[in-house]
């Protein structure tokens, strides 16, 4: 970490992911101040209360360089707002399309980096994309998918919910950036199924919202076909849609949510499987490109977390880190695909992304 760089930093929202980010944190050097609604056990310092009082937040944020916001899309605004007053960094995982939007609309007078999307997708598979693509002459497809699974499913939803139930819902039912045939469209959720076949294990993958994050924007007059897709045991997409369409369940999320969370409980044992690849011209023939992954639980710190704990919290941690370092620009509105992957994978969490699993 550098002398004269990012001292202090905020994490809000610290559950599970939001713990894990301000554990990485201060084990990298930083001082952290967790903030949070809840009592929460950790060792880290807790500042308890509600982020929508505009005084509470700002206090909780004093003397910090940096805010990382683990919280569920619908609360990100407030944090957002202090930030940018503040003029300190700012960073989120949020797969919300219009609230990145209205990120990177209030980011054009920044004083502090703006950082959306930095989880796992959106976030670490863009990143991953964009790398891929180096090298290429003409670019007709790029495939983005991802999925966080139990590795031992059972039901016919074949699914535990092990990361924000609110995420989930908003991307199952939220419309899908793609492009076509080089034109940027709109798609419904759960559309353009697809079998998907990873170390043996047969999967199958849908559209859903927001993983794409700016990709589409960015790649609109460089590519032929792109989009994104959530990665799911086969038979998921079938049920689910019955459950949002059939039973009429998209318009009533909330009680969805309960539902799911009833029904699908976190498991421990879990994974994350990353699929991108790349099909173009390059030295002077057709060729596709590709980056197959597969993640399972890690033990930091002496303590075990989930796969898509330990993704998420890494891939948000290194983009912080990538900005302390300089390899990013220190104001303004940063996209996934702006963050390089060679730099990221060398940073103290990157690093985990490319270890070999025992």
């Amino acid at each position: 970490m550098k002398e004269d760089g990012i001292k202090k930093v905020a994490v809000v929202g610290m559950g599970v992911i939001g713990s894990l980010v301000a554990l990485m944190l201060r084990l990298y050097g930083y001082e952290v101040v967790g903030i949070d609604t809840q009592r929460v056990k950790s060792t880290i310092p807790i500042k308890r209360g509600d982020v929508a009082d505009k005084d509470f937040l700002s206090a909780s944020l004093d003397e910090c360089d940096a805010v990382i916001s683990c919280l569920p899309y619908h609360l990100t605004r407030f944090v957002v707002e202090e930030a940018f007053e503040r003029g300190i960094h700012y960073l989120d995982a949020t797969e919300d399309t219009q609230m990145t939007s209205y990120i990177k609309d209030r980011s054009k007078n920044a004083k502090g980096v703006m950082i959306p999307q930095c989880g796992l997708a959106p976030g670490f598979i863009g990143i991953v994309a964009s790398h891929l693509v180096q090298g290429f002459k003409t670019i007709d497809t790029i495939k983005m998918r991802v999925g966080a699974l139990p590795q031992n499913p059972s039901g016919k939803l074949g699914y535990a919910v092990n990361w924000s139930i609110e995420g989930l819902v908003n991307e199952y039912i939220e419309e899908c950036d793609i492009i076509k045939e080089g034109k940027v469209q709109k798609v419904s959720p759960m559309t353009m199924l697809e079998t998907l076949r990873v170390d043996g294990t047969e999967y199958e993958a849908f559209t859903t919202s927001g993983g794409l994050g700016t990709m589409a924007e960015t790649y609109k007059d460089k590519v032929k076909n792109l989009d994104y897709k959530s990665i799911r045991y086969p038979g998921h997409c079938k049920m689910m849609k019955f459950l949002l369409d059939d039973l009429k369940m998209k318009d009533k999320r909330w009680e969805l949510m309960k539902i799911l969370q009833n029904a699908l409980p976190p498991c421990e044992q879990d994974k994350v499987v990353v699929y991108a690849s790349v099909t173009g011209e390059k030295n002077d023939k057709i060729q596709t490109v590709e980056f197959v992954k597969e993640y399972g639980p890690k033990v930091i710190n002496g303590m075990p977390y989930k796969a898509i704990a330990w993704t998420t919290a890494a891939a948000m941690v290194s983009t912080l880190q990538l900005v302390d370092m300089g390899h990013l620009p220190e104001r303004g509105f940063v996209s996934q695909e702006d963050i390089p992957f060679d730099k990221l994978q060398w940073t103290e969490y990157g690093k985990l992304f490319s270890e070999e699993e025992k």
